[in-house]
């Protein structure tokens, strides 16, 4: 019979330590999943599929759209409300995603995983698939001439058409690699520095929110905001990924969604009717310190109140990458087929489609495309010896 064994000083400090940091913050708890980024992960999401429904019928973008069905439309503020902040919050979720990834795996498993899951859907998955995509934009745009082209050069034009959405994963996959170089470099010298940062230094970080708006910014398609999405993702990575900054922001989490309501109406009220996808309006003072504080009040509102799983939340969770692949060919589709062949459908009833389509449609398209093995690798960049999680 073995008798218990009594357990040393140093035996009981150890295990002190691993439920300290198992179970208060710590690094190994870090590295667990955070549900409260789950939550705004998929509900961003589904405010992207909304812009898109509003944006086809919008009056202040011309680029790739159906066009307004008048002159002023109120339905039109919702895009100034969203446009300045919703992708940057997706690029700082994914930034402290990966810190959280790489804490529990190593660099090449994140560089394979991150290649499959973002780069091939963002390139294969174009010749594959999003082409489809393309030859409706084409339509909407009124560029798609089909006589005297060859059909390789006219499947070439398609698949650069139908980019759409996946310019995020695009810029995503960059800086996930442009990530592990400097992880190389920094070591976490400058990750560790980060977590002493008081609140009033992280609200300073406005100035360079500022700055980084002003460059690297591609002209034409001017989603390519490699400056202020760049910043955002490294931010996510080397600040908000701290419990500890988390811990003392969301102390203040009422300021934030306060400052941000006065931003953001304000925002709406006094650049209404101009495009608010290009400069000077997008990059302008106003713009990025309402895109700073609505990072602030979402983040530390969702730690506080939303950092639960329900049935409705997991299945939401389980669903949004498909659902930001694949919806915006549903409301393509639906807007430029109402468009050509009932034009007099009430607008009511023509959000209503096309809004119930793109989640329908989505949703369907995932179900359908991530059953099929190559075209779930291809497409939505699933390995097809793991179930999705």
């Amino acid at each position: 019979m073995l008798l218990p064994r009594k357990v040393g000083r140093k035996e009981k400090d150890f295990v002190l330590y691993c439920v300290k940091n198992h179970c208060k913050g710590g690094n190994v708890m870090d590295s667990a999943r955070k549900l409260y980024l789950d939550n705004i992960r998929w509900m961003t999401v589904v405010l992207v599929v909304i812009y898109h429904v509003v944006y086809m019928f919008n009056g202040v973008q011309p680029f790739g759209v159906i066009g307004p069905f008048r002159e002023h439309q109120l339905q039109d503020c919702f895009q100034y409300l969203v446009y300045p902040w919703f992708m940057a919050l997706l690029f700082v979720v994914s930034g402290m995603s990966a810190r959280y990834y790489l804490q529990s795996h190593t660099t090449k498993k994140f560089l394979k995983d991150k290649t499959r899951k973002l780069l091939v859907p963002s390139t294969i998955g174009l010749f594959v698939f999003q082409w489809l995509l393309g030859i409706y934009n084409l339509k909407i745009g009124g560029g798609l001439n089909i006589a005297g082209l060859p059909m390789p050069i006219l499947y070439l034009i398609t698949v650069l058409s139908g980019v759409g959405p996946l310019w995020y994963i695009q810029m995503l996959w960059l800086f996930s690699m442009l990530l592990l170089v400097v992880r190389k470099i920094e070591k976490d010298r400058v990750w560790n520095f980060c977590s002493k940062a008081p609140v009033w230094s992280v609200l300073m970080l406005t100035i360079i929110v500022y700055g980084s708006a002003q460059v690297l910014n591609t002209p034409v398609v001017t989603v390519y905001r490699f400056g202020i999405y760049g910043f955002c993702f490294f931010a996510g990575y080397f600040l908000f990924s701290h419990e500890e900054v988390m811990e003392r922001l969301c102390k203040w989490w009422w300021m934030f969604d306060a400052a941000s309501a006065v931003l953001g109406i304000s925002y709406t009220v006094r650049y209404f009717g101009e495009n608010y996808a290009i400069a000077p309006v997008l990059n302008n003072i106003h713009a990025c310190v309402y895109c700073w504080f609505a990072i602030l009040g979402i983040l530390t509102t969702m730690k506080n109140y939303a950092d639960i799983s329900t049935a409705f939340t997991h299945w939401m969770a389980k669903k949004s990458w498909g659902l930001y692949i694949f919806h915006y060919l549903p409301i393509a589709v639906i807007s430029y087929e109402l468009h050509e062949h009932a034009p007099d459908t009430p607008e009511v009833l023509v959000y209503l489609l096309v809004g119930t389509g793109a989640f329908v449609g989505a949703f369907l398209l995932d179900e359908l495309i991530s059953r099929i093995p190559i075209l779930r690798w291809c497409v939505l960049g699933m390995g097809k010896e793991k179930k999705r999680v």
